[in-house]
C-alpha cells in the first residue's frame, strides 16, 4: 500500500496530463503507474530535471519531450533534432517505454507492443487460440500459422504478427476500431503493407523478454514477444530480429520494478 501510494503521488505531481484511478488492489493501475514514470527515469539518467522538460500530445494521443532552453543563451544548432517520442505499453508483469530521437515530426511515429507467449484461457489449444485471431490476419499470415507447423510454431509466429501489428498501429495513433487485417506482415519476404501498399520507411525491431515472477516460494519463468516500430523515412521496409543477448543489451534496458521503487523519490527531482 505503501508503495502503490508513493507511485500514485508520483505520476499525479510530476505526470499531470495522466489521470489513473486511485486503486490499491488493482493489477492494471499498478502496472500504468509504474509505465508513466519510465519517462521521469529516462529524463533523470540524462540529467535533465522534471522542471526542465515538457510532455507534449498530439491530437491523436502521440507524446514527445521537449527540453527547455534558457531564453539568455542561443538555442543549440541541433535543438530541432532533440525531440524525444516515446510510447508506452504492458502485459502482464512486463511494462515497456520504447523512445527516439529526431525532429517533433518523425518522432512522434512510433509504437510498442507487448504479448505475452501464452494461450488464453490456459485451457485453450494453442490451436483454437489461434483461430480466435484469424479475424485480425490475411489468408498469407494465417498460412505461416498453419496447425501442421507444431505448437511451438504458431503461438511464436502469431506472437509475432500480432506484436507487428499493435506496435505499428499504435505508432500511426489509429483508434481501437482499426481493422488489423488491412495490413499485412510477409516475414518470410521482410515486407509490410497496409491497403496493399507498401509501408514504405518503416523499421520494426523485434526481441524476447524472458523474466521470472516468484509465485508461492516458487520461480515461475515468462516469456514475452516485444516489438517496437518506428518511421525512419528511408527506402524500403526493415525488420530487426535481436536473437543475441549481446546485441540487444547495445539498445534494451531491463529493470525490476524494486529499482524502479526505489528511486521514486529521486524522480521529483
Amino acid at each position: 500500500m505503501e508503495e502503490y501510494k508513493s507511485a500514485y503521488d508520483l505520476v499525479k505531481d510530476c505526470v499531470p496530463h495522466v489521470s489513473v484511478p486511485f486503486d490499491p488492489s488493482s493489477g492494471d493501475s499498478l502496472r500504468q503507474l509504474f509505465a508513466h514514470m519510465l519517462p521521469l527515469l529516462m529524463m533523470r539518467h540524462r540529467r535533465i530535471s522534471r522542471r526542465r522538460w515538457h510532455d507534449h500530445q498530439t491530437p491523436n494521443g502521440k507524446h514527445w519531450i521537449e527540453q527547455d532552453v534558457d531564453p539568455n543563451v542561443p538555442a543549440p544548432p541541433n535543438r530541432v533534432r532533440a525531440m524525444i517520442g516515446y510510447h508506452l505499453a504492458w502485459e502482464h508483469n512486463v511494462i515497456g517505454m520504447a523512445m527516439t530521437q529526431g525532429r517533433q515530426r518523425d518522432v512522434v511515429y512510433m509504437g510498442m507492443a507487448i504479448k505475452r507467449l501464452q494461450v488464453e484461457p490456459r485451457e485453450a489449444t494453442i490451436f483454437t487460440y489461434a483461430q480466435s485471431f484469424y479475424h485480425k490476419l490475411t489468408a498469407l499470415e494465417i498460412s505461416f500459422i498453419a496447425p501442421e507447423l507444431g505448437e511451438d510454431v504458431v503461438l511464436r509466429r502469431l506472437c509475432i504478427l500480432l506484436c507487428l501489428k499493435q506496435a505499428y498501429i499504435r505508432a500511426v495513433g489509429q483508434p481501437l476500431g482499426f481493422d488489423w487485417s488491412r495490413l499485412e506482415f510477409n516475414l518470410p519476404d521482410r515486407t509490410a503493407t497496409g491497403d496493399k501498399r507498401l509501408l514504405q520507411g518503416w523499421e520494426f525491431r523485434l526481441y524476447k523478454a524472458l523474466i521470472g515472477i516468484e509465485r508461492k516460494g516458487n520461480l515461475v519463468k515468462e516469456e514475452y514477444q516485444c516489438c517496437s516500430a518506428y518511421f525512419r523515412g528511408h527506402a524500403g521496409v526493415k525488420f530487426v530480429f535481436h536473437e543475441e543477448q549481446k546485441d540487444l543489451d547495445s539498445w534494451v534496458q531491463f529493470i525490476t520494478t524494486d529499482q524502479l521503487v526505489n528511486v521514486i523519490e529521486k524522480l521529483r527531482d
